[in-house]
């Protein structure tokens, strides 16, 4: 099994900054790709970033210049640096892997981390 345990959530005034780690363990032989996923009550889940191995990643318009991923090949670890935060951006956020167990497996699998909660408010 693969786990991904996630840091870094809490509360902060609209305009600062937060940064979310994910690590992922367990049985990897390698991650194609991670991303960072948020949702709100009432709400759908929404991707809010995306990075391949190889470091290509892909944004949501609505945080487009704000945030940045990034990702630590040998630490199977993702992460999310939110700058000039919004109100809009309170969600819980959750971190994906999307991830080959075995050299023999083609086949990936999702996982998700647990959540954090991130609370812009004044």
């Amino acid at each position: 099994q693969v786990q991904l345990v996630e840091s870094g959530g809490g509360l902060v005034q609209p305009g600062g900054s937060l940064t979310l780690s994910c690590a992922a363990s367990g049985s990897i032989f390698s991650i194609p790709a991670m991303g960072w996923y948020r949702q709100t009550p009432g709400k759908q889940r929404e991707l809010v970033a995306s990075i391949i191995s190889g470091g290509t990643s892909n944004y949501a318009d609505s945080v487009k210049g704000r945030f940045t991923i990034s990702r630590d090949n040998a630490k199977n670890t993702v992460y999310l640096q939110m700058n000039s935060l919004k109100p809009e951006d309170t969600a819980v956020y959750y971190c994906n892997a999307d991830v080959r167990p075995y050299a023999g497996r083609t086949a990936t699998f999702r996982y998700w981390g647990q959540g954090t909660q991130v609370t812009v408010s004044s």
